[in-house]
């Protein structure tokens, strides 16, 4: 009996330990799909997305199925495309990051950094894929 209680007050102990951890950790990324529409070139398509990054996050380098163009709502963000130097942007700055090329972004700021990026892309190829 003893044996017992004490597994079950181990166990919602550890639950109780790993639910708070689990709360106190914060999302690095936060993606809203705002919309995704056909375009009338077919097999093609729009994509509307807020992506919210938290301060010193850094998105792995990735490239899309088509073009992306970026616009800064807040925050500080660097981008680094490969082959190019880094540029950082601030509120109401745009950016264009070509079809299939690999890219990265990066909070530079002391607070959180919103984009709103808007892709025109192969719809039957996956939004993203993280580059090697």
């Amino acid at each position: 009996m003893k044996l017992l209680v004490s597994v079950i007050t181990v166990s919602v102990l550890s639950a109780l330990l790993c639910g708070n951890i689990v709360n106190a950790q914060v999302p690095q990324f936060g993606r809203t799909e705002l919309q995704r529409q056909d375009l009338n070139t077919p097999g093609r398509e729009v994509v509307q997305v807020l992506v919210d990054i938290a301060p010193g996050a850094q998105y792995p380098r990735h490239s899309h199925p088509g073009e992306e163009i970026i616009y800064v709502i807040q925050g500080s963000l660097e981008y680094t495309i490969d082959g190019r130097p880094p540029v950082t942007l601030t509120a109401g700055d745009v950016y264009f990051i070509p079809a299939g090329v690999n890219h990265t972004v990066r909070n530079v700021g002391a607070d959180k950094g919103t984009e709103l990026a808007t892709y025109i892309v192969d719809k039957s190829k996956p939004l993203v894929s993280i580059a090697k």
